[in-house]
């Protein structure tokens, strides 16, 4: 039979204080610890440099202090169909999310998952696009009148008259419709002005290039082409065909574009247009705001923000010698970054945290730490624009005013 030795009460109070201790400790340092937070990067339309991009960088700043011990992030990537994007959200939302960043497919079709995760206490914000349920937050510069501003640039190039292709982006999406709107605005007001092909490029180069040869093969004396994210394809088309001519073309924001804008060999052929359209660094700033909301209890005073309308014109390029924007530059030599790469990425007072290679890589700055936003006055709120970031408002009295340019036939 055991006898128990005449320490053992001893020992064993010993090793029971000492379990004590230990579990005091675990509950210290648990409780010593940030909490996670369960965040979902939702992903519509997926597979071309922007969306790529955007995503990215909401990667390399989740990985960046404090970030990085803050955050636990998916991704999930739904494709083109809006009740993919929903079942997507619903899961989110039954898995316990803290929050959803997301590019959405659809401006209305997404509202009562929206609403769904708002009532379960779940924050909600999407980039570039944007939603019509209130309770959702946004960073876009959709309202800032791409579609107008970059169409009026066309037509004054072309003096009001000529024939032009449209270079779309995914059918059904807010974005095309918003572009497409404001461009048809200022075109149906110049009779001089044909479109003798509209096509979808997928905001893809590749798809935008295939497409861009097929018009050109059956308009082959093109003027002008207006064309959304893709331009660089539409761009190669262009000097694919062999033409000796160049059309004008407004495109967006890719450093191949930006390139040629400025290469005085396509200038004597004619080319020109100018380099506007949407920023990748609008996924960077909701998902700060988003953290800044969660971590420190930050209350905005509006839900959609607007994001400035990048605007280069072919005589504002100025090409980096760095790897960042700096001293008013807004290009990359070639060789430095993929032609398809869309310069908007940077933007030193909200996202100073990132680099190329967060964009291409959704690697983290090293040494970077996460910055703090500007204050809320800094911020601009979005304009109405129904049905696409509102319900039963009322539009402004001028839904598409130039802000970037004005007509040609004005004197100027």
């Amino acid at each position: 039979m055991f006898r128990k030795h005449p320490l053992w009460g001893f020992v064993l109070g010993l090793v029971m204080a000492a379990g004590l201790v230990l579990a005091g400790l675990g509950t210290a340092a648990r409780a010593a610890s940030p909490k996670k937070f369960k965040i979902y990067l939702s992903l519509s339309y997926s597979g071309n440099a922007w969306q790529s991009e955007a995503a990215n960088i909401v990667k390399a700043l989740a990985a960046t202090p404090p970030y990085d011990k803050l955050v636990d992030l998916k991704e999930v990537i739904s494709g083109t169909d809006v009740q993919a994007q929903i079942s997507a959200y619903e899961s989110m939302i039954a898995d316990g999310a803290n929050g959803i960043i997301s590019f959405p497919i659809s401006s209305s079709g997404l509202d009562k998952a929206i609403r769904r995760g708002c009532k379960a206490g779940v924050l909600i914000w999407v980039y570039d696009g944007m939603v019509t349920e209130p309770c959702a937050y946004s960073v876009s510069y959709l309202p800032s009148g791409f579609g107008e501003n970059t169409a009026q640039y066309l037509v004054n190039l072309l003096h009001g008259k000529g024939n032009i292709f449209l270079s779309r982006g995914v059918a059904g999406n807010m974005v095309d419709k918003r572009h497409y709107d404001g461009a048809m605005s200022v075109f149906k007001k110049y009779p001089g002005i044909h479109i003798v092909a509209e096509y979808y490029g997928m905001w893809d180069d590749q798809t935008t290039q295939l497409e861009t040869a097929k018009a050109l093969a059956a308009h082959p004396d093109v003027d002008g082409i207006w064309a959304q994210a893709g331009e660089d394809g539409a761009l190669k088309a262009v000097l694919a065909s062999g033409r000796q001519k160049l059309p004008k073309l407004t495109g967006e924001n890719s450093n191949g574009f930006r390139l040629a804008l400025a290469n005085p060999a396509y200038q004597a052929r004619g080319f020109n247009g100018v380099s506007s359209g949407s920023p990748p660094a609008s996924a960077g700033v909701a998902f700060k705001l988003m953290m800044e909301q969660l971590v420190k209890g930050r209350k905005l005073p509006f839900h959609n923000i607007l994001y400035p309308l990048p605007w280069v014109p072919a005589n504002q390029v100025k090409i980096c010698t760095g790897s960042t924007f700096e001293n008013g530059c807004n290009a990359f030599p070639e060789g430095k970054v993929p032609d398809s790469f869309v310069d908007e990425v940077f933007n030193p007072t909200l996202v100073p945290e990132l680099s190329i290679a967060s964009a291409l890589e959704g690697k983290p700055t090293p040494g970077a730490t996460i910055q703090p936003l500007p204050p809320n006055s800094y911020f601009k709120q979005s304009p109405n624009v129904p049905g696409i970031d509102c319900n039963h408002c009322q539009a402004p009295a001028d839904p598409y005013p130039l802000t970037k340019v004005t007509p040609f036939n004005s004197g100027t």
